[in-house]
Order: structure tokens, then sequence, then C-alpha cells
């Protein structure tokens, strides 16, 4: 059985690679070193390929790699910085972590998982820019509140520029769905649940791509809304949640926040457990729970919003 791995630890100029069992090279991280890469990697024939996201470094040799059809897992630098910890390997240096990316590889067993479609990624960056369009929004709006009379006017020219762009970046994403069908089903499907508007819709979708083919529990340790035990000995601690997508959790925590007021059947559930007396933030906490399992069961069984639906789920 092949078992060999390669570990790449990516960085703005260069590409350092590991290869079990043999000799780490370097190439440049440009188009000609991701030719060159491929050539070598493809004589090779490696079980695995790995790399960290590296906020985008990665992109773009991730991609060549994924067109000659080597088998790839970008993987989350957290679990890989503490996985080296655990190793007892403290020196950190690009060639280290490359080897490091291999060890990694090995003893998780890790398997290859393919990339998001171009298509997914040009929307998932299109929902990351209206985010930071909307903060910026925010933040001029808050300083035209204090502003001085002199900086006024330019502030509300900044004001209407930014405005300009969240509109069209608003109508960029909404061709972006009528263009892909699959997306704009299941948008349309998560709309349907009073709480969820389409901006919290979309970045569930782009966040937890999964859902609909996962278990309930499966999703909720994907999220990190899953309560993990804290317990040693006779000692017994509060569960906690941890882990999982900081941004799909941050999508469940505005829309359970929401369905706690206005969702009938988050709201009766809240209230229930507020009433056993569940800390309101605990109570929040099983209320995403609760959000992300019915969800899952509506894309799963491609059905939209009932009460009926949600207090089976």
């Amino acid at each position: 059985m092949n078992d060999r791995c390669v570990g790449i630890d990516v960085s703005k100029a260069r590409l350092d690679v590991a290869v079990a069992e043999g000799e780490p090279f370097s190439v440049s991280n440009d188009l000609s070193g991701h030719v060159q890469l491929c050539e070598r990697l493809g004589a090779i024939g490696p079980r695995l390929i790995v790399m960290e996201a590296t906020g985008g470094w990665e992109r773009a040799v991730a991609a060549q790699l994924t067109a000659q059809a080597l088998p790839l897992r970008v993987v989350n630098p957290r679990q890989v910085r503490h996985f080296a910890q655990a190793a007892g390997i403290l020196a950190k240096t690009d060639r280290l972590d490359a080897a490091v990316l291999v060890r990694f590889a090995q003893a998780m067993q890790l398997e290859p998982r393919a990339l998001p479609s171009e298509q997914v990624q040009a929307l998932q960056a299109l929902i990351a820019r209206r985010s930071e369009l909307t903060e910026m929004l925010t933040m001029e709006r808050n300083r035209l509140r204090l502003a001085h009379k002199s900086v006024r006017t330019h502030l509300k020219k900044s004001i209407r520029w930014l405005e300009g762009q969240l509109y069209d970046t608003d109508h960029d994403i909404d061709g972006m769905l009528r263009e892909c069908g699959v997306w704009r089903d299941k948008v349309e499907l998560l709309e349907s649940v009073p709480g969820i508007a389409r901006v919290t819709s979309l970045r569930l979708v782009m966040t937890l791509p999964e859902l609909g083919t996962l278990t309930g529990r499966q999703m909720s340790a994907l999220a990190g809304v899953a309560p993990f035990n804290q317990d040693s000995g006779q000692w017994r601690g509060k569960r906690r949640i941890s882990g999982g997508r900081a941004a799909a959790r941050t999508a469940l925590y505005m829309a359970a926040l929401v369905g706690s007021r206005h969702n009938p059947v988050l709201r009766a559930f809240y209230q229930r457990l507020r009433a056993a007396g569940k800390p309101a933030k605990v109570a929040l906490t099983a209320c995403m729970r609760k959000l992300l399992t019915i969800i899952n069961s509506m894309l799963r069984d491609g059905r939209r919003w009932s009460p009926t639906l949600a207090n089976v789920a």
C-alpha cells in the first residue's frame, strides 16, 4: 500500500516540500514553480499532498495540483501546530514545517479532500467582501456622529461610496446565485426559516457546504456547537463547546439570536430552557444546536420550513 505523503510549507515567495522517504526540495511560489512542482510530484505518485491554509498564498498552487488530479488536503494550521508541540517539535522553520506536515498526515491518516469549485470560491469571496464593506460602513457612520464639521463632507462621500459598493456586491451575489441553481435552492430553503435572512443563509451555505449530507451530531461538531465533557476523576465540570468553524458558528449565533425572539419553535425552546434555570448563553447555544439540526434535515430532505418539521428534527 502506498503511504507516501508530501508536505508543502507555503510562503509568499517559496514552496518548501518534504517527501516521506525522499529528499526535500524547494520551488518558487509562481507559475513556473507550480509547473515544476506538479511534474516532480507526478513522478513520485504520493498518496496525499498536505499544505496549510495560509490566508490565500496557497490557492494558486492548490488549484494547479488539483488540475493535475494530484491528491490534496488543505489543513488547519492550528491543528498542525498543536500536533508539532505534542510531538516535542518546538523549533519552527519552513523546511521543518513541511516535514511536520508529512508526520501529521501519516499520524492522522488523512484522506484527500476536493477543493471548492471556482464558482463557489468566487461566491465565498463576494460574501467575505460584503462583510468587510458592512464593517467599514458601520465605522464611517459611527465617526460621522461625532465628527468635526471640517471632515463631515469627506465622511459623507465615503459613506455614499461604500453604500454603492455594497449595492454592487449584493447585485453580484444575486447574479451568481441565479447562475448556480444548487446554491440558490439551498439559500431559498434556509430563507424559509423564521429568523434566517439572505445574508445569514448565504454564510451558512458557504461555511457549511456539508449541510444535508451528515448526521446532526456530525454537523454540530463541524460547526463547533457540540458540548464536550470536562470531567476528571470524581470531578464533573460544565460541558463546553469548542473548535469547529468560527465563521459558521457566528452565522448560527445570529440566526439563533433572532430566532429565539421571532421563530415560534426556537422561542418556545429558549423560554423553556430559561424557565428551567439555564443561563442565557447556555440556552442560546442549545438553540444554535437545535437550529442546525433543523436546517440540516431540511436540506437533506429538500423541504421548506414548517413547525411540524422543526419539532421532529
